[in-house]
């Protein structure tokens, strides 16, 4: 089986490269090292670490939260991924999450990010629902930023030129 760097074995394992880190000093992940002391992780560890945590039961993830579990929801936009950051300022909140290469930002109330837990490493899922959904493009490369911001007239009939007010003789 192929050895994984940490990095790609926290990215498989969908939680964060320093979460991955503490669990190798605890020893709960067996690695082995290369000759200039880095950890390196079969691919097989990996299969077991994913596996042992699909048989977990909640209340042996979350220890001590209140509440109930969740076991379906109709939103389908739903993205799995970890915390990276978390933001307190007053009564909200900046989540970023990590999912996959991606960054995810969501602002929420800080009462909420208290009542699930959130912290760095930790896993998470967005759940989007949205009324509104932007759409951008890249820019090619004769494209000036001016000419980007251009949005073109919806109505395709053609534009009325002002009328001229004749001013005063002088």
């Amino acid at each position: 089986m192929p050895l994984l760097t940490p990095r790609a074995a926290a990215t498989r394992l969908g939680v964060g490269y320093s979460t991955l880190k503490q669990w190798i000093y605890a020893g709960r992940v067996r690695t082995s090292r290369t000759a200039g002391g880095h950890h390196r992780i079969d691919a097989t560890e990996v299969a077991r670490l994913l596996a042992s945590r699909d048989h977990e039961g909640p209340e042996r993830r979350h220890p001590g939260r209140p509440g109930g579990v969740i076991v379906a929801i109709s939103g389908r936009n739903q993205l799995r991924g970890f915390v990276e950051e978390v933001r307190l300022e007053g009564v909200l909140a900046q989540v970023t999450l990590r999912i996959g290469d991606q960054r995810l930002t969501a602002v929420i109330t800080r009462d909420a990010v208290e009542e699930l837990g959130l912290r760095r490493g930790e896993e998470a899922t967005a759940i989007i629902k949205s009324t509104e959904v932007m759409v951008a493009r890249e820019a090619s490369p004769g494209d000036t930023a001016r000419s980007s911001r251009k949005i073109p007239r919806a109505d395709p009939r053609p534009r009325r030129r002002p009328t001229r007010r004749p001013g005063p003789k002088g």
